[in-house]
């Protein structure tokens, strides 16, 4: 029953043929033969622009969907951050991974004397990351940093004019690359389903459903299911500073939510927190993401939009 070669596919990138080795040796632990086929995506090649200037959901993901849908893989390994809340056609979720550390950290040069500082620059591509740190230090400005992990790493050393830059915990730890000189952000949302992994695979590939399901963790599969319900029916569709965490508190039988939705300025900030018994889970992002909507949010997205379109 296990003889057929369930091929990965992944981005070459370091943390993403990580992410992609973490899932083979659980499938061949489990006695499921596999085989790793690394792409580029447009996300990788293009560094010039910002993300959200290439115009583009699935900017990293797209590459594999493609592969996929052509037969040339049978399942891919994705930070299900990257992933759009709407999957192509014939692909569905296989599972996603235990999360990781849902953190934003800002790696630093070993002097935070900036923090007090007016105009000091920090780096990140990210307009949540932007929205949300400009609302906290509105007198700093943060430029577009792109690349891989390692990439942006040794920018962040290289530049005479970047204070520090923002990166996921997660990420820097699978590779080990979590330098000394970092502080926490605690205080910033994460992005939707931050830290976790997912799978997908072809809607008719009964052989690697089955053997992808078996890798599914229920708490983190529920908790990013509220996070990107949140999403989706906050963005339809563009990409826009919102943030969003669902952590389950076992000993209450709860799940505790926070969102946030942005200006790109940063200078609006509207959230939402929640705590609702786990039978609730299922709504539990809808109806947030509409409290947010009815509340001002309307306006922000429509402002966002426009800003994104010039």
């Amino acid at each position: 029953m296990k003889q057929k070669i369930i091929r990965i596919g992944t981005r070459d990138s370091e943390l993403a043929l990580w992410q992609a080795k973490t899932v083979e040796k659980q499938l061949n632990d489990l006695g499921y033969k596999t085989e790793i086929t690394a792409v580029k995506s447009e996300g990788d090649i293009v560094l010039d622009k910002p993300l959200y200037e290439l115009g583009i959901t699935g900017i990293f993901t797209k590459t594999l969907d493609i592969a996929m849908i052509q037969g040339k893989i049978d399942i891919a390994v994705h930070s299900m951050k990257d992933v759009p809340t709407q999957l192509p056609n014939g692909i569905i979720q296989g599972a996603v991974l235990e999360r990781a550390s849902t953190l934003d950290i800002l790696v630093h040069k070993g002097n935070l004397d900036f923090l007090t500082q007016e105009n000091s620059i920090i780096a990140s591509s990210s307009l949540r990351r932007k929205a949300s740190w400009l609302h906290k230090y509105p007198t700093h400005a943060v430029e577009d940093i792109r690349g891989n992990v390692n990439t942006r790493l040794q920018k962040v050393a290289d530049s005479e004019t970047w204070s520090g830059a923002i990166f996921a915990e997660a990420g820097l730890e699978r590779i080990n690359v979590k330098p000394s000189t970092f502080i926490p952000l605690d205080w910033m949302i994460p992005a939707p389903a931050q830290g976790a992994m997912l799978v997908v695979c072809n809607a008719e590939d009964l052989f690697s459903l089955d053997a992808v399901s078996q890798l599914n963790h229920v708490e983190t599969e529920i908790c990013t299911y509220i996070e990107r319900q949140f999403l989706r029916t906050l963005e339809g569709g563009c990409t826009a500073p919102i943030g969003a965490i669902a952590t389950y508190n076992e000993k209450e039988d709860v799940i505790d939510f926070t969102g946030v939705l942005f200006s790109i300025d940063g200078k609006q900030k509207l959230e939402v927190k929640k705590t609702v018994e786990v039978s609730e889970w299922k709504k539990l992002g809808f109806h947030c993401a509409q409290e947010i909507l009815a509340n001002g949010g309307t306006a922000v997205m429509t402002e966002i939009k426009e800003k994104l379109k010039k």
